[in-house]
C-alpha cells in the first residue's frame, strides 16, 4: 500500500526539496557498520516547526489511506520521537470525542531508566492499544526491531510500523525488514524509498559517474534490488 499517486508525488517533492536524501563524494560508516555513499536524514525537516507540521499531514494522509484503525502512535527513538508525538496529538485532535476521551500521548526512552515502575522505564506515557510505529529511515530495522520487542511486553496490539524512507537494504541474515516483521504478523509501510529517490538526486545534482556507480554496486551488495543510475 503507498500514498495515492498525486500525494505521492508531492510528498517526493518535499523530500527532494529539503534535501532529505542525497550522495556524498565520500562514504559515510552507517550504524550498521556499511560504508555508504548516498544518505537518507530527516533531521532537518524534524528540527523545523512549519516542515514537522506539513510532515505530520503526509503521515496523518497515508495512515488515513491505508484505513488503520489506531488507539495511539509511538516514533522510534530518538529519531521518529518527535514526528510520533506531533502525529499522535494532532490525531487524537481530530477526533469527535477529543474532550472526553483520554487519549495517551506517548514517548519512547532513548535510554531505558534502571529503576523506577517498570514501564514507566521504558515510556514517558505508555502506548495503549492498537498501535503504529512510526520510523524515520529504515536500514537494517535494528531500532524499529528493539522498540517492538519492548512494546509486546505490554497489552498491546502492535497493527503497524510506518518509515518515512525505506534504505530498500538486506540484513545481515539475508532478509529485509518486511519480511522479518511479517514472521510476526505486523505490517510494514514505507512512505518512500531509496530506489525511487536516487535516480531524482542523480538527476537533480548532475552526480558524477564514477560516484553513480559506487551507489549501484552498494545496492548490487546490500539492496533487495539493484538500482540502475547509469545507462
Amino acid at each position: 500500500m503507498t500514498l495515492s499517486y498525486e500525494s505521492k508525488e508531492d510528498f517526493y517533492q518535499f523530500i527532494m526539496d529539503n534535501d532529505v536524501i542525497g550522495i556524498f563524494d565520500k562514504p559515510i560508516k552507517l550504524k550498521s557498520g556499511r560504508l555508504s555513499y548516498f544518505y537518507v536524514n530527516w533531521r532537518n525537516v524534524s528540527s523545523d516547526v512549519n516542515l514537522i507540521d506539513k510532515l505530520t499531514d503526509y503521515v496523518i494522509l497515508f495512515i488515513e489511506e491505508l484505513k488503520l484503525k489506531i488507539d495511539c502512535i509511538i516514533g522510534v527513538p530518538e529519531g521518529a520521537t518527535k514526528l510520533g508525538i506531533l502525529t499522535q496529538y494532532k490525531l487524537a485532535k481530530r477526533q469527535k470525542d477529543f474532550k472526553s476521551k483520554k487519549y495517551i500521548l506517548p514517548m519512547a526512552r532513548g535510554k531505558i531508566k534502571k529503576h523506577g515502575d517498570p514501564k514507566d522505564k521504558a515510556y514517558i506515557g505508555v502506548p495503549q492499544g492498537n498501535i503504529v510505529i512510526l520510523e524515520d529511515v529504515t536500514t537494517t530495522g535494528e531500532s524499529l526491531l528493539k522498540l517492538i520487542n519492548q512494546l509486546l511486553e505490554l497489552n498491546v496490539k502492535i497493527i503497524a510500523t510506518i518509515s518515512l524512507t525505506n534504505r530498500n537494504e538486506i540484513r545481515p541474515d539475508g532478509k529485509n525488514i518486511e519480511e522479518i516483521l511479517k514472521e510476526n504478523e505486523i505490517s510494514y509501510y514505507a512512505m518512500s524509498n531509496a530506489l525511487d529517490l536516487l535516480p531524482k538526486v542523480y538527476e537533480k545534482y548532475n552526480i558524477d559517474a564514477s560516484i553513480a556507480r559506487k551507489v549501484e554496486k552498494y545496492f548490487e551488495k546490500y539492496g533487495v534490488n539493484r538500482l540502475k543510475l547509469l545507462e
